[in-house]
């Protein structure tokens, strides 16, 4: 009856159409979760998980919370990791360091993030302008599917006063 809810899997990919690594990724995801998967192997099921396509920057919440996933113990500058070399990056004393200030400069020029930005909502894991780090999120799906690695129990589990 509820098994709806079991596509607990939620990936976002914030895209901008003309950026290639953000194209590529898409198609990737996209392919993941509509044919084989992975693509050699003609026999095996589709990933399942929902996506989810944004065509805008993340929001400045959805920023400091993926800026959680990549660098937890926060070693890196939320600017370093979410805006590019792009020449009309703002740097110097110019430069963001909100994710309030990074959101409003990727909202008004999208060229200077760096695309595509991918999140694993469940798992609490995010790829910032890598193709590889895509890879392995759907890599990692696909050993959770396939039983080399269990499953996270907290995504099945109810929580609460039936739990």
């Amino acid at each position: 009856m509820f098994s709806a809810f079991r596509r607990a899997v939620v990936s976002v990919v914030f895209h901008h159409a003309s950026s290639p690594p953000s194209q590529k990724a898409l198609e990737m995801l996209k392919s993941a979760v509509s044919g084989p998967y992975p693509p050699t192997k003609a026999t095996t099921p589709p990933l399942d998980f929902r996506l989810e396509v944004v065509e805008a920057p993340p929001t400045p919440d959805q920023l400091t919370t993926i800026m959680s996933y990549v660098s937890p113990e926060r070693t890196a500058s939320t600017a370093s990791i979410f805006l590019s070399s792009h020449p009309s990056t703002p740097s110097g004393s110019e430069a963001a360091q909100t994710a309030y200030a990074i959101h409003d400069i990727g909202a008004k020029n999208p060229n200077v993030m760096k695309w595509p930005i991918v999140v694993d909502w469940t798992a609490g894991k995010a790829s910032i302008g890598d193709i590889e780090g895509v890879k392995s999120m759907l890599e990692t799906l696909r050993k959770q599917r396939d039983g080399e690695i269990p499953k996270d129990e907290k995504i099945d589990q109810p929580k609460g006063w039936f739990s």
